[in-house]
């Protein structure tokens, strides 16, 4: 699943093999029981066992946190004692593999039962027929469990096809004591966000000259590898596209406000705040550039990224050999995305989670409740609480929240508190575009975007001919009457 919904977790890939993640809990032994996923029949057990027969349940899941795969037995374990009659058997994945296993088990028409995937990654699975639909078998205790927007992002249509993990916003990254020597109201920043002429003034600033070589850019973003989609895809955001098909279902990057966007992208490398090799910065890179100080803000950025920094600090404190080479403690700060040409700011945002696969022969009505069982254990109470919290991510059920709070972390309440302004302004899930359009808007993103964005990172064709050759991709494949003209 290389999609933007990645995001979060394959970000964290690239970055952990420079700094890893360490738990901030203060003891996951003392974390809340899971909580039942309760029918209106009665307690799970009573109902697990009511049911009768033995049933194993598999799931496909990759390393979502650092401990995640750690604890599988112990959820395995814990699964058990809530249903006595049902097996939880899980199936580890590395995320560089997990997206070849989940597609060859799919094609072969036997799928895990379960699957942590992004939720962009939907609609590609149900075109090939292989979701599970559980609209009708999620109980209104489940289903009310989550937040209504996380929850969105697991729907095709009016289907519901499994139970969101978490929903993180894009941002971008600071380094606290080169913002404030550049004169940066950070806080204020935070807060009330920032147009693209501030920031750009501002990354500006952040710029720092050793005679004709820059020492330190004011901004970084990765643009290569896994990364290649994010950078254009969070700032259009900014510009009044919060996703490529309008309301009426007209595809919206043949806007003139893309137009300037590409604008902005090639600006802020020509003075020199970013890097011109900026198309080949990888995330492991960039997250290296800025915990050795060579650049001031970094992108794209996660809540979870102040442990990662954290934990580099506690390294260097310690002359732990492990420590990133060169690299300088560094105070994190959640920032947000500039918005752009006067429009809304409106946050990128992933939502993961685990999604419910059915093979090519239809599941029996008792092993789809079981999956359901599983998939909210999975995604809720105890297991979310403890995933969510070492990601440093908002608790998106009650009953992840609830076990949470015997979970301790140390974080900085200035960025939890950025964080929520970004998930306000979140962008909404898009159910109602149809599977067709969207596969459509994904090959000419392959085809056309990623390609042409490398050859404008590059300076070899100029925002103009990117935005041309965009538009005629679009029209051959929405029609004339299919696209934005503004």
């Amino acid at each position: 699943m290389i999609t933007k919904g990645k995001s979060i977790s394959l970000m964290l890939a690239a970055v952990l093999s420079l700094a890893p993640l360490a738990a901030c809990s203060g003891g996951k032994d003392n974390a809340s029981s899971p909580v039942p996923a309760a029918s209106a029949g009665g307690s799970p057990a009573a109902s697990a066992a009511a049911s009768g027969e033995k049933d194993t349940i598999t799931a496909l899941l990759p390393p979502v946190s650092a401990n995640f795969q750690k604890k599988f037995e112990q959820m395995a374990k814990d699964f058990n004692a809530l249903y006595p009659n049902l097996t939880l058997k899980i199936e580890p994945a590395s995320w560089e593999d997990m997206t070849q296993k989940l597609d060859t088990q799919v094609n072969a028409g036997s799928p895990p039962d379960i699957a942590f995937i992004g939720s962009d990654g939907i609609s590609k699975y149900v075109q090939q027929g292989m979701l599970m639909d559980i609209t009708s078998l999620a109980d209104a205790k489940m289903v009310s469990d989550f937040d209504p927007g996380p929850l969105e992002y697991m729907k095709n249509g009016k289907s519901l096809y499994g139970f969101p993990a978490y929903m993180e916003a894009h941002a971008i990254g600071g380094n606290r004591e080169f913002l404030e020597a550049a004169g940066i109201d950070w806080k204020k920043v935070q807060q009330s966000g920032w147009t693209y002429e501030e920031f750009r003034e501002a990354i500006k600033k952040g710029v720092v000259k050793d005679g004709n070589a820059t020492k330190r850019y004011g901004f970084v973003f990765a643009t290569s590898g896994v990364a290649s989609k994010d950078y254009l895809s969070i700032l259009v955001k900014n510009a009044g596209m919060p996703s490529p098909f309008t309301k009426d279902l007209k595809y919206a990057y043949t806007s003139k406000n893309y137009l300037g966007v590409l604008k902005a992208v090639r600006e802020m490398i020509d003075d020199g705040s970013m890097p011109k090799e900026l198309g080949s910065i990888d995330a492991g890179k960039r997250w290296n550039m800025f915990l050795t100080g060579q650049t001031m803000i970094t992108g794209k950025g996660l809540a979870t990224f102040e442990n990662s920094a954290k934990t580099n600090n506690g390294k260097i404190d310690a002359k732990d050999g492990s420590a990133v080479k060169d690299s300088i403690k560094v105070d994190y700060i959640v920032l947000p995305v500039p918005s752009f040409l006067g429009q809304p700011a409106v946050s990128s945002t992933v939502v993961d989670g685990y999604v419910t696969f059915r093979g090519k022969k239809e599941p029996t009505a008792e092993h789809k409740a079981n999956v359901v069982k599983a998939a909210y254990f999975l995604a809720s109470g105890k297991v979310a609480a403890e995933t969510n919290s070492e990601l440093f991510v908002a608790h998106i059920s009650k009953t992840g929240a609830e076990a949470a709070k015997s979970i301790t972390i140390s974080r900085s309440p200035e960025n939890e508190a950025a964080v929520k302004v970004l998930l306000s302004h979140a962008a909404p899930a898009r159910p109602d575009i149809p599977v067709e359009l969207g596969a459509k808007a994904t090959k000419l993103e392959n085809e056309v975007i990623i390609p042409k964005m490398q050859a404008l990172l590059a300076g070899e064709i100029k925002p103009e001919d990117m935005h041309k050759a965009i538009t005629e991709a679009a029209v051959k494949a929405f029609g004339d009457t299919g696209i934005v003209k503004d």
